[in-house]
Order: C-alpha cells, then structure tokens, then sequence
C-alpha cells in the first residue's frame, strides 16, 4: 500500500488541444504540484522554455535514455518522442513532494502498469464539442489547418482511452474544470466521497465519437 509519508502522483492526459497543459499549470501553482518535465525529441515551440516545458532532446540522446532504462515511461506521438526519466519521480515521491504528469495515454498505461508503491489519480480530459477542439488547434502556433486536421483524425482515436482513468472532466470553462479535478484529488486523498458522475461522461464520449 502507498505510505502517507511519500508524495502522489497525479497524471493528466487529453487528446490535442483539450487544455490539460494548462490544466497542470494551474494545479502545479495552487496545489502546489511539482510538474514532472518530459524528455522529447520535437522543437522547441516560440512560447516555451527550455527546462521548463520539457527538455529538448535529439533522437540520438533519447535512444541512450531507453538503452539506459532510465524511463518511467516512454511514447512516440505525432512522429516525436516524449519521456520521463523514473529517478526524478521517485526522489521527489520519497521527499514527499506531489508530481504531476502531462503524458498521453500511451504513458498514463505505461505508469499504471509499473505498479509503482505510490498513490496515483488519473485524469482524462475532454473538450466540450469538437469544434471547440479544432478551434482551439487552429488558434495554436501552427503552420497551417492540416496540422490541426491531422490532430482531429488522432482524436477520434484518443478520446476511446477515457475508459481507463480514474476521472474524466470536461473542459468547458477553465476555471470549473479546475475546481472539479482539485476537489476529485482532495477526496481521492481524504478518502471522502465525490459526486463524479461517470454515466454523464459516457454521454458525452458519444456525442464527440458520433
């Protein structure tokens, strides 16, 4: 059983363009959540920062990170590969310091399934519509709408993963959708009970896959 002295971990997936990035942002600030940074090997974006938003990586480097086993978990999504190095976790863990992931589902099952001795909460997020979904991937720093039709064709695929989390939330207002994932992880935590509605979800998976 996960002890109480050790830090959580909490992940947050999403398909492109739902929000989770700063859906982290947000609970690494008021929650104080050390945000565990990935390794990939894409461009840096003009809005980032190097050490802040991942560590940026050529394919060379990331192959000696999986030779050296030294990932927690490791995925290819959208031709780049994305990683998190296990030893940072687990001493932030044993300093009792919470972590939390903005992985894709691919990393999400690669952690579950690591049965790791600390708690873990996973979160799935969801757009309110899909055509809030392209908007939001047209607005981005992006060369032109095929990128974002590209990240609309991998949706339909994405969005069946939700099954596999503990919660699902949908991101229609930014703030709510904070206050609902915050009081999830306080009940998750407490162990008191929450008024997560999973048939509501169900619902709107079908309205987005239809």
């Amino acid at each position: 059983m996960p002890s109480n002295n050790d830090g959580i971990m909490v992940i947050l997936s999403s398909p492109s363009g739902a929000g989770k990035t700063t859906l982290v942002k947000l609970l690494a600030e008021k929650k104080k959540f050390n945000i565990s940074i990935s390794y990939t090997t894409r461009k840096i974006r003009a809005n980032e920062e190097k050490g802040q938003d991942y560590y940026y990586v050529d394919d060379n480097e990331f192959e000696k990170l999986i030779k050296g086993n030294a990932f927690l978990e490791y995925a290819k999504v959208f031709n780049h590969l994305y990683g998190t190095v296990e030893s940072t976790v687990i001493k932030k863990l044993q300093n009792k310091e919470n972590v939390i992931f903005d992985i894709d589902w691919q990393g999400a099952d690669q952690i579950k399934n690591r049965k790791l001795n600390y708690k873990l909460i996973t979160f799935f997020v969801l757009p309110p519509s899909k055509q809030v979904l392209f908007n939001r991937l047209s607005n981005r720093d992006m060369k032109d709408k095929l990128i974002a039709e590209e990240r609309m064709k991998e949706f339909s695929r994405d969005v069946l993963h939700w099954i596999n989390y503990d919660y699902v939330v949908i991101n229609d207002n930014l703030d709510k959708c904070y206050k609902q994932i915050s009081d999830l992880i306080d009940s998750e935590v407490n162990n008191t009970n929450n008024d997560y509605d999973k048939e509501l979800i169900r619902k709107h998976v079908e309205l987005l896959t239809s």
